[in-house]
């Protein structure tokens, strides 16, 4: 019986389930087009023999297979996509909560 993993083997952990998760679909389709095109320039290093080492085509494909699983996964309602709302408010109520507590110390 293999033991399983709780850190990924094969993959950059930018584009981890957890990262995917935090940004919007806008972000994923971005970062999707910048590793579709490092796919494309691995390849062709591996057809003039520049790429000395393959794992980083195995890496990127699998970075891809992720972003789409997430995107799939939110088209379907299994996971809800982010609001920007939700990060600038989240910010903004770090720093009313920084102003308060410094606010309290001053008196």
């Amino acid at each position: 019986m293999r033991a399983v993993k709780t850190d990924m083997s094969v993959g950059t952990q930018e584009y981890s389930i957890k990262s995917l998760n935090e940004k919007t679909n806008a972000e994923i389709q971005e970062a999707l087009q910048k590793s579709k095109e490092e796919l494309f320039n691995l390849r062709f290093q591996v057809a003039t023999s520049q790429l000395t080492s393959t794992a980083r085509l195995q890496a990127v494909r699998h970075d891809i297979a992720r972003m789409y699983t997430v995107l799939r996964e939110r088209e379907l309602g299994i996971t809800v996509e982010p609001k920007e709302e939700a990060k600038s408010d989240k910010k903004a109520s770090k720093k009313s909560v920084s102003k308060k507590s410094s606010e309290k110390t001053e008196e």
